[in-house]
């Protein structure tokens, strides 16, 4: 039972109790059941039956010849004496009764009454009190303080063992941002030695880069390497429900980081503020608005003296609005890029640190097939393997485990449950024996490092080829290749049973925007270098779409005629080869069927025996 429950059930049982004792104190209640009119006490005073009357206030207690009490009322304001004469009882009959007059005591209820007007308000206080401390305590707080900053504050610029420190050492693949972001650490220790040369460090910094590559463990480490309060916040938690609530919290925030200077400001996901202002959008009241207009007004009220560094981040750069990039704002950007292989395998090492590794991991081979991870897919990829030791009640990652994770990561875990037919599961073999096979046979093509048939994920069987040399850059050869790669599955299986399966609908799809992009985006085809179509992208999360076509409908045909060209050029080459090596391809194919997972080294030992008996025939 949780708190605010507790505190109601008090206050109900307070109620009741005081109800209680209300009713139990009523004079009703404590009146005896033989209370009688003042009628009939007259009636026995005249025939003498009564001895003794007590009076106090308007109650009346009489005592007969037995002893027995009896409890009447009067009228107020009337006198026993008048009252009983009224009745019929003269004086004489009233003279043998000893009458007693008392004053009228307050009793219980005279304390009571007042205490009963003032009680009920009193509790209601309480109850109201204690239900709005409840709200403070749990989620509804924010309602009480929603107009103050929700930053959380890391730290206050001094050594706290308590607390995890990031350093400079404990990040890794982005050494060109770590050697301009120390610019930043040195003016926030040393500021003075560039005031001294009239220079102005940048007020804001961009950290611009795909998800997972470090910016908030960069900026963190920032303020650890500066020993400065840093202040972090993400761009969302600016807007509220009611109207000037970012810009109110943005004042709060600015007040707050000048009182904590030299200090950092973090704003992550800084495009959920900065968004381009569009105009006739949403108009001057628009709230998300209203808060970037305080930002860029808080950003030009630093003075030159001002010890405080805005650092953004963002992978959506090409959205926010220009007024936040000129010079005197986030006037500099640091863009972190995905590791090479190098820092891929600092990474791999520092996220090793304080795990138990056998001897035959290989740090590096896990380096060479993660090409396009980033640092925090690198690192699930290590926690990914330490649990699946840890399933296998092992002492230490071995280099199984490590290379079974970049597969969990990439497609998902395998899928056990999903069994598939005989034939589904020779379909399947066939399938990706014509990649891998095709991967071989071309000189421009990827290296196969894995081929298998057990279900991942949404894919019922996978090839996993990998670069021979990490580059920027691709040739119009190498995309023909992939292409050719891409339909060498469905290749296989119209070659081996003369039909087509579902299987190869993924690869037609990434066939197919290859083939597009080659016509449309890289100028590859027979138009020559234009490139067609006027497209929205977001640079670094890797999604782009034609928002404008500024061709003619005969130009679109002919760019329909030149895709289809590419398609049909890709599949002919497929054709060719794997229609030379039919028997290599169902020796591959028959012992995927057997084994289920070929790994590179039996891969190419097995195309190598193949190619030996061919020969010998020959011969």
């Amino acid at each position: 039972m949780n708190k605010a429950a507790k505190n109601i059930i008090i206050i109900l049982i307070t109620f009741l109790a005081i109800s209680a004792i209300f009713a139990l104190l009523n004079p009703q209640a404590l009146q005896k059941s033989n209370e009688v009119s003042l009628s009939s006490l007259a009636q026995q005073i005249n025939q003498a039956s009564i001895k003794e009357i007590q009076v106090s206030g308007d109650k009346i207690i009489a005592v007969d010849n037995q002893g027995k009490k009896i409890a009447s009322r009067k009228e107020t304001g009337v006198s026993l004496n008048d009252s009983l004469k009224a009745l019929g009882v003269n004086e004489e009959t009233l003279k043998p009764v000893n009458i007693k007059i008392e004053e009228e005591k307050q009793g219980v209820m005279g304390w009571l009454f007042p205490l009963s007007l003032i009680l009920p308000i009193v509790i209601f206080v309480l109850f109201f009190w204690l239900i709005a401390r409840q709200a403070r305590g749990g989620g509804m707080g924010q309602g009480f303080n929603f107009l103050k900053t929700p930053a959380k504050l890391f730290g206050d610029g001094k050594d706290d063992k308590k607390t995890e420190k990031v350093t400079f050492d404990d990040i890794a693949g982005i050494e060109e941002a770590k050697d301009e972001i120390k610019e930043v650490v040195d003016f926030l220790k040393n500021p003075k030695k560039y005031q001294a040369l009239g220079a102005r460090i940048p007020r804001g910094v961009l950290l611009v880069g795909p998800p997972g590559v470090g910016k908030t463990l960069l900026a963190r480490c920032v303020a650890n390497e500066a020993k400065v309060p840093f202040f972090s916040m993400v761009g969302s938690e600016f807007i509220e429900l009611f109207v000037g609530v970012g810009a109110s919290r943005t004042r709060a925030l600015f007040q707050e980081a000048k009182k904590h200077q030299p200090c950092i400001l973090f704003i992550d996901e800084l495009d959920a503020i900065g968004k381009m202002r569009m105009p006739g959008m949403g108009g001057g009241h628009e709230e998300r608005e209203q808060t970037l207009n305080q930002i860029l007004a808080e950003m030009d009220g630093f003075e030159r003296d001002t010890n405080i560094i805005i650092l953004g981040a963002t992978n959506k750069p090409e959205s926010l609005d220009p007024a936040l990039l000129r010079p005197g704002r986030f006037d500099r950007r640091v863009v972190l890029d995905l590791p090479d292989i190098k820092g891929r395998e600092e990474i791999l090492q520092i996220h090793c640190k304080g795990k138990p590794l056998d001897p035959d991991a290989k740090i590096i081979e896990v380096a060479e097939r993660t090409p396009g991870f980033s640092g925090a897919d690198l690192a699930n990829l290590v926690n990914e393997a330490a649990i699946l030791a840890a399933k296998k009640n092992k002492t230490a990652i071995s280099q199984t485990e490590l290379l079974e994770s970049i597969e969990k990561v990439l497609l998902g875990p395998e899928r056990k449950s999903h069994l598939l037919s005989e034939k589904e599961k020779e379909i399947s073999a066939y399938h990706e024996a014509g990649h891998a096979l095709m991967a071989t046979s071309l000189p421009h093509a990827e290296d196969v490092r894995k081929i298998s048939i057990v279900a991942r994920g949404m894919a019922a069987g996978y090839t996993l080829s990998l670069p021979k040399q990490e580059k920027r850059i691709k040739t119009k050869s190498e995309f023909l290749a992939e292409l050719a790669v891409l339909l060498s599955g469905y290749t296989a299986e119209r070659l081996t049973y003369n039909e087509l399966s579902t299987g190869a609908a993924n690869d037609l799809k990434k066939a197919s925007e290859l083939a597009r992009d080659l016509v449309t985006k890289y100028g590859m085809a027979k138009f020559g270098p234009i490139v067609f179509g006027v497209r929205d992208s977001m640079t670094f999360l890797g999604w782009e779409q034609e928002t404008e076509k500024n061709y003619s409908e005969k130009t679109a045909n002919e760019i329909d005629e030149e895709i289809a060209r590419f398609i049909r050029e890709a599949e002919a080459v497929a054709v060719k080869i794997l229609t030379q090596k039919k028997a290599m391809l169902i020796k591959i194919a028959k012992v995927l069927i057997e084994k289920e997972t070929i790994e590179k080294e039996e891969f190419e030992e097995l195309i190598n025996i193949v190619k030996r008996v061919g020969t010998k025939k020959r011969v």
